[in-house]
């Protein structure tokens, strides 16, 4: 015999068939299922800031803000040589490191304008922030890491690229 109660199937003419309730099996009166709640019993929870406050912003928001910020402000001083380049982040470099790269892992990628496609230049967040003490050293390695990008996409030196760059 089941353990499930018996219930009209789409053969009997029911629009919708309920769910069964198990019945355990020392005979005790059957148990509903569980409802969806936190172990507090409080219900579902929502984000606890809304969307629009600085704090509800994510760490990835965070970065992508410093990206941009940098390349704003080399595109200021370099825009016609930058004109037309695309600048991303992706989390992490892909598994298949570059020849040059001798098991070193990059914090960012430059790929030179080639058969039709733009240049691109690459910023890896997390071997970034992995190297970063604090935030004010995270801003100043994203600005580093963008300018010696640009500047081997420009085939010139860093310090031409950006007067404030520091460098190792």
């Amino acid at each position: 015999m089941s353990d499930f109660p018996a219930f009209p199937g789409p053969d009997d003419g029911a629009a919708a068939r309920p769910l069964p309730v198990p019945v355990p099996s020392d005979g005790a009166a059957p148990r509903p299922f569980p409802r969806r709640r936190d172990r507090r019993g409080r219900g579902p929870r929502g984000p606890l800031l809304p969307p629009g406050v600085p704090a509800a912003r994510t760490r990835a928001d965070r970065f992508d803000d410093l990206v941009l910020a940098t390349v704003e402000r080399l595109e200021s001083r370099w825009g016609d040589q930058l004109d037309g380049t695309e600048f991303a982040v992706e989390d992490v470099p892909p598994s298949d490191p570059a020849p040059w790269e001798d098991g070193t892992v990059p914090l960012g990628r430059c790929f030179p304008a080639e058969s039709g496609q733009p240049a691109r230049v690459v910023v890896y967040r997390r071997p970034v922030e992995a190297r970063a003490l604090d935030d004010d050293d995270l801003a100043d390695l994203v600005r580093d890491v963008v300018v010696e990008q640009v500047a081997h996409l420009l085939s010139r030196p860093p310090e031409d690229i950006d007067p404030r760059y520091e460098g190792d």
